[in-house]
Parts: structure tokens; C-alpha cells; sequence
């Protein structure tokens, strides 16, 4: 596979008990290992969660003179940001035509605007980090409902921004329309972030167990700091916030595809269970098969079956799969964690939207940490009213868990945990939370080991 990601020493995936291999980006790169924590630090913030939206809290807040500490439960990198498909894009399904009925169109507007200073952003830091950044266009399609996208382009083009329909786009499946954004990005995550680590201080394998004002503990040490930022994918702290009503999570399946096609651009369907299509070198990525954790889906079979079909001489290099905190209303929570919280903030429910969120997140919570307005606070309160109709969902799943008899429980909330017999994995329909099969944890928000109940 002359010029890809993978050398020929990495051809043959490393592979687990379900055909899962790791991502091509950590894959491709190393990232430097970092000490546990031991003994007490004091610091000015301390940032909990080591993907990206932590390390870019912790990057803009050092470049702005404060001393941070970063702590990760696990490796840097290790959760959804190593397995993601890496799309830089203010374009987040069919969004800003709901947004407009129900925020208004300064809002939608201000929502556009933070996520296309991200990508500005990115294209910055870019010219300094050797992270395969590349221009591309973005297009969210339908199979069945043109004028849901006409809709759309018409709602972006009123907040001032050159949306464009197409009638056809170079996908391999049968479109009724597609919405355009110009000037969106692609790039290789973790090599952008190995250039943004540099000189922070980061401690890995430091699972913190709880929190009081100005005050973390692990095992084996405590942290003292002036403000912390919680950039745990999940919020874990129960008693503000009421993140286990706010968010769900949801699972999606990739596969790296070469001798497949270049589709020049980057693709998604406007459903939840559909695909996406993007390219990195010689490789096609294919996202889809998505679920609700703790529900079945499509998963790798889904893309595996559509590849077979459409690109039967292609031949699959990795398979990897990611997990995204879905909040009540597509909008994610940034900001103060809860209103009694003055001192501890959040960034979390980025939706699938990650990459592009986490940039322009980060930016604003240091504006905030610094005592300076930003705009963009109102839009991503997290404190925002919750009487939306997913949180009817939500509760209505954590009950029936609840009152499921089984001796596997999440040690969250108590919820009752389902076998994920794909990925060899106990999962949590409330919440997320998922365990390996001897119940060690694999994802938060539980704090916790897998809790088994002895009849």
C-alpha cells in the first residue's frame, strides 16, 4: 500500500475478539506516556479528561499564563478522540433549520459562528502542526426527503453563510438532495495533537474518584486547584448538573477501506442511522451502523455488507468503533457545570460533533476561566431549561433498567447492564457506561467497576 497511513508492517490489523482493530490514527502514531499522579499538587485549574476537549482547555489556558494540570483515567487520547472519523465541520445534520423555530436566528446564528471559528482556528494551528489538515467540502444528504435539505439550504443561507443544494452527489447511493458547506476540513487528530502536548503538565492513568470545591482525589494523591474543568466525555459528578438526565450516548462503527474510492469530500446521511464517507490518502473511512448504547444496531455488519456490495475489490485495513454523549436538544453543554457551581466547569453532549466543538469549546471556557465575555455563552448554557422530548426518553429507558432483574448492574445509578455479544462488552442503556466482560470499566460515567448482584 504504497504512500498510506499503514506501512506494510501494519497491514494485518491488530485484531480483537470482534474484528476490531485500532484506529488508523493511533495506529499510525505513538503518543508520549505520562506518570500517575502521586502526592498532592496544587495548581491554578486542573483539567479532568484527556481527549481533545481537555487537552485544548488545558493548551489555551497555559498559553494565557495559568499553570494547569491535566489528569487522564486511562491513556491520553485512549477514548473517543483516537477513534473518531476526524471531520472538521460546522455542518451538524440538518440542525440549523430546527434551531432557527426554536432558538431563534441570532442564536442559530452565533451557533453557526462558534463552530466556523473552530475550523479558522484549526487552519491556524495547522500551519505550525504537521497534521495532514486538508480543505474540503461538506455535504448531509437524504435518500428520501428533498425537500427536508431545500429546507435547510434555505435556513443556512438567511444566517448569511453560501450553503448550496446538489442534486447528486459522488456517493455510491441514490440521493433525493444534499446541503453543501464550503470550506470545512479534515485531518489526522492525534498527529495535531501530539504538537498541542508539548510542555503540558499531564498525568495518565489518574482516575479521579471524586471532587469538592477546589479539591480532586485518586488512589494515591490529591489535587488542589483554583478551578476545574470536568472534560470527562460524561460528567460523573451525580449531585449538580443532572447530567444522567441531560445526555445518552450513542455507538457508531467505522471501517477503513483501500482500493475503494475517492469521493472528494466529506459525507453524511441526515438520518441517525445512516452513513458517512471521507477519505485519508489512499483509504475510504465509512462511518455508520449506529445505536444507542446498550441497543442493537447495525454496526460493523451494516458497513461490511454495503462495502462487499458497492466496493467488492476493496479490501479492509482497520475497524474501529466510537462513542458520543448525545444531548436533550443537539447542542452541547459548556460552560459552568451547574449554577451553584462557580468554580467547576463542563464541556460535554458534543454530540458527533467533537472535533469541531472541543476547538471552539476550549476557546470559550478560557474566556471564561480569564474573566472574559464571550458571546457564545448563552447558546451553550448547561443549565438551559431540560423539558424537551429526549428527556422523556431518557427516563423512561433509565426506569425500565432499573426494574430489570438481572445480577449485572451499572455501578452509576444501579441500572441493569445488557451483553454486547459484538464487542464482548456489558453496556449501559441508561447512561453508557460499558464494562469488559470480567467488569472492569471501559467507559464513564461510571466511577467504577461492574457491580455483580448475588442472589
Amino acid at each position: 500500500m504504497n504512500g498510506s497511513i499503514l506501512g506494510n508492517d501494519k497491514k494485518k490489523a491488530i485484531r480483537g475478539k470482534c474484528g476490531m482493530s485500532k484506529s488508523i490514527w493511533m495506529e499510525s502514531e505513538e503518543l508520549p506516556k505520562y506518570k500517575t499522579l502521586k502526592g498532592h499538587v496544587k495548581t491554578d485549574v486542573l483539567v479532568m479528561g484527556g481527549g481533545i476537549c481537555g487537552i485544548l482547555c488545558a493548551y489555551f489556558l497555559k498559553q494565557a499564563g495559568l499553570d494547569v494540570v491535566l489528569v487522564e483515567a486511562d491513556r491520553i487520547c485512549s477514548g473517543v478522540t483516537g477513534n473518531t472519523t476526524a471531520k472538521i465541520t460546522s455542518q451538524h445534520g440538518l440542525i440549523y433549520s430546527k434551531l432557527i423555530k426554536s432558538r431563534g436566528r441570532e442564536k442559530a446564528q452565533k451557533y453557526l459562528h462558534f463552530h466556523e471559528s473552530a475550523i479558522e482556528k484549526y487552519k491556524e494551528l495547522a500551519k505550525e502542526i504537521p497534521c495532514d489538515f486538508e480543505t474540503k467540502d461538506s455535504f448531509i444528504y437524504s435518500c428520501y426527503d428533498r425537500k427536508k435539505i431545500e429546507q435547510e439550504t434555505e435556513a443556512v443561507e438567511k444566517l448569511g453563510f453560501a450553503a448550496e443544494f446538489h442534486e447528486k452527489i459522488p456517493i455510491p447511493i441514490s440521493v433525493k438532495g444534499a446541503v453543501m458547506f464550503p470550506n470545512q476540513a479534515q485531518f489526522h487528530p492525534i498527529k495535531f495533537l501530539k504538537g498541542i502536548i508539548k510542555d503540558l503538565k499531564i498525568y495518565e492513568h489518574t482516575f479521579i474518584k471524586d471532587i469538592a470545591p477546589h479539591k480532586a482525589w485518586n488512589d494515591d494523591g490529591q489535587i488542589t486547584a483554583d478551578k476545574i474543568i470536568v472534560a470527562t466525555h460524561f460528567p460523573f459528578i451525580n449531585k449538580h448538573g443532572s447530567y444522567f438526565l441531560k445526555l445518552y450516548q450513542h455507538r457508531s462503527y467505522v471501517i477503513a477501506l483501500e482500493k475503494a474510492q475517492d469521493v472528494h469530500g466529506m459525507y453524511m446521511d441526515s438520518e441517525k442511522t445512516g452513513m458517512s464517507f471521507r477519505n485519508y490518502r489512499d483509504l475510504l473511512l465509512i462511518g455508520g451502523g449506529s445505536h444507542r448504547t446498550g441497543k442493537k444496531g447495525g454496526n460493523w455488519q451494516e458497513l461490511r455488507k454495503f462495502s462487499g456490495a458497492v466496493y467488492p475489490s476493496a479490501r479492509e485495513v482497520g475497524a474501529w468503533a466510537a462513542q458520543d454523549c448525545m444531548s436533550l436538544d443537539q447542542i452541547s453543554y459548556i460552560g459552568w457545570y451547574s449554577k451553584r457551581t462557580s468554580d467547576l466547569y463542563v464541556i460535554s453532549g458534543c454530540n458527533k460533533w467533537g472535533m469541531t466543538t472541543s476547538m471552539a469549546g476550549a476557546m470559550m471556557l478560557c474566556d471564561m476561566l480569564m474573566g472574559k465575555e464571550n458571546i457564545y455563552e448563552d447558546v451553550f448554557f448547561p443549565s438551559r431549561n431540560m423539558l424537551k422530548p429526549q428527556l422523556l426518553l431518557n427516563g423512561a429507558e433509565a426506569v425500565k433498567n432499573l426494574l430489570t432483574p438481572t445480577t449485572r448492574r451499572c455501578p452509576h445509578l444501579g441500572c441493569a447492564l445488557k451483553w454486547n455479544a459484538l464487542e464482548h462488552t456489558w453496556d449501559c442503556p441508561c447512561h453508557g457506561s460499558r464494562f469488559e466482560e470480567n467488569g472492569k470499566i471501559i467507559d464513564n460515567p461510571a466511577t467504577g467497576n461492574m457491580k455483580m448482584i448475588h442472589k
